[in-house]
């Protein structure tokens, strides 16, 4: 049985150590730090070893299962061309720089094989929206890695959240700020790329 008070130290840890990671040219393919997204589904890379119900005691607990998967650590997602959005955010009513790749680009890079798939994105608190990839798209989700030029900490909205720039999307900006962030789960640690939107 896992401790989580242990879990969570041991998180916390491994994310003090990720801002010093330099960033390489290419996404590696030996991972050299904790896997902060899986990506699992319709993907032609692998990179991590499948499901394991002892070792993946979250995944476990929320139901996943994979034979296949591909992991990004921090330095694989900060090699990945970023871009920087500066929505509004429903916490403080107040814009915020977010930087991260596109979630396109990552998926990219996990070898998404169609466009024709949903996304399911999932928490770490097990929160689940799931989204066409044309949605994604055309919203220009990222993964962000950064807010106001940090790294987001775990036990904040991090380390990776999935989320948009909802000022610039008009059919959210015409919503109440605090229902513009429904499909952006933060804490995201897991992408199941199913095929057929």
């Amino acid at each position: 049985m896992i401790n989580k008070r242990e879990f969570l130290a041991a998180g916390a840890a491994a994310a003090t150590l990720l801002p010093g990671v330099a960033n390489s040219a290419n996404a590696p393919a030996t991972l050299r730090q904790p896997v902060l997204l899986t990506v699992t589904g319709a993907i032609a890379r692998s990179n991590r070893a499948p499901f394991d119900p002892v070792l993946d005691q979250m995944m476990a607990k929320q139901k996943l299962s994979f034979t296949q998967a591909f992991g990004f650590d921090f330095a694989a997602l900060r090699a990945l061309p970023a871009i920087g959005i500066r929505p509004t955010l429903e916490y403080d009513n107040k814009p915020h720089a977010l930087r991260g790749p596109l979630l396109a680009t990552v998926l990219k890079a996990a070898g998404l094989q169609s466009d024709n798939v949903k996304l399911a994105m999932r928490a770490i608190d097990g929160y689940a929206p799931t989204i066409s990839l044309a949605e994604a798209n055309r919203m220009r989700f990222i993964v962000a890695t950064e807010l106001d030029g940090k790294p987001i900490p775990l036990g904040g909205l991090g380390p990776l959240w999935a989320v948009y720039d909802a000022d610039r999307v008009p059919e959210m900006a015409a919503k109440p700020v605090n229902e513009r962030f429904a499909l952006c789960p933060w804490g995201l640690y897991h992408i199941d790329v199913q095929q057929g939107a």
